[in-house]
């Protein structure tokens, strides 16, 4: 014999319902959050490894230039 749901069990099924959406719209907003700090930081490294690379090259070039060719003493 099976019973009749009762007239509140369509009542408690939304309810759990409407708590499963909160929690998850709650978790969907800190995920957002964090993945905006995390694209904020990856901007920062990328700027920073931009300037390192500069910064690189530069100091290459100076390494790489020829001393100037001079007479030993002994001339």
């Amino acid at each position: 014999m099976t019973t009749a749901p009762s007239e509140d069990e369509p009542t408690r099924r939304i309810a759990v319902l409407e708590e499963h959406v909160a929690h998850q719209a709650r978790a969907i907003e800190e995920l957002s959050d964090q993945l905006a700090e995390q694209w904020k930081l990856v901007g920062q490294m990328r700027d920073k490894l931009d300037r390192l690379t500069e910064r690189f090259l530069s100091l290459e070039e100076q390494a790489l230039e020829a001393p100037p060719v001079t007479r030993p003493p002994h001339y």
